[in-house]
């Protein structure tokens, strides 16, 4: 839990009143409401949900979502770098060519970054360099295509942390590339000791996305995924109070809830998540 979380659910009582709901488009992740276009799209329709975060190049999804009336936010895709191969691949146009039919953000994970066969550490000048110049590279050809670009910091790969997506995406100022917060790796890397709101509050101009969940609060950094990724309304986690704080710094874009590895049946799970998204705050 936040250190002082009382005198904060006070402070922004007059932000949010109690039993608002959040205005944000609320979206499921294709971690747990996963399918063919005929299962999923009356699946998200008929329990209120705004679309789907899926996998870059999945144009038959795309094309369904939107078709429908729903959005396919974005498109998931993990990367490694290497100094000696180029990042615009054929396979990465292509996906890059589906997600600008529907507008949606290439939602980009960034596993590694290598120089002749040698994983560079997260903290190394080179590495930072070297991603800056192939990520603006990815960007400019994605900006051509009316394609946007959100890194999505993931526990255990190069770029894990929110505030390292962020130096990356200052370096580089590109309109269309913002980051993604997301709360089971904030966790996980960070720890629920941590207040997030001072790096939200920074990050806000570049935020694009937040991914939330239930969750357990405590030693986080230690606790395994079946406890940082459940149901929205389970956990001890407080997803209340990070709500208020996205309020408070001004953030109004969309939301996705982050199902993977949740156990049981997934049209029961998302319904569940609706119902307890619908009482936030």
């Amino acid at each position: 839990m936040f250190r002082f979380l009382p005198i904060l659910l006070a402070l922004c009582a007059w932000t949010l009143p109690a039993g608002a709901q959040p205005s944000n488009p609320f979206f499921a992740m294709d971690t747990i409401a996963r399918g063919r276009p005929q299962e999923v799209v009356p699946l998200l329709q008929r329990l209120g949900y705004a679309g789907l975060g899926g996998q870059a190049g999945d144009a038959a999804m795309a094309q369904a979502m939107e078709s429908a009336g729903l959005k396919f936010f974005n498109g998931y895709l993990t990367l490694e770098l290497a100094e000696e191969s180029p990042i615009l691949t054929d396979a990465l146009r292509r996906n890059i060519d589906a997600l600008s039919a529907t507008r949606a953000t290439l939602w980009l994970a960034l596993a590694k970054v290598s120089r002749r066969g040698q994983a560079l550490d997260p903290h190394d000048p080179a590495a930072a360099a070297l991603a800056a110049q192939q990520v603006g590279e990815l960007a400019t050809y994605a900006a051509a295509r009316q394609v946007s670009i959100s890194l999505y910091p993931h526990f255990g790969c190069w770029l894990e942390q929110v505030e390292a997506a962020q130096r990356l995406a200052d370096r580089l100022d590109r309109p269309n590339l913002g980051i993604t917060f997301n709360l089971c790796h904030w966790l996980k890397v960070e720890g629920s000791a941590r207040d997030p709101e001072p790096v939200l509050r920074a990050a806000r101009p570049r935020l694009t996305f937040v991914t939330l969940n239930g969750a357990d609060g405590g030693d986080t950094r230690n606790l395994s995924w079946n406890r940082l990724i459940q149901p929205l309304g389970q956990g001890t986690y407080d997803v209340a109070a990070l709500l208020h704080i996205l309020q408070r710094v001004g953030y109004q874009g969309p939301i996705g809830f982050q199902g993977y590895g949740i156990p049981g049946d997934p049209e029961a799970v998302l319904r569940a998540t609706m119902a307890a998204w619908k009482k936030l705050p």
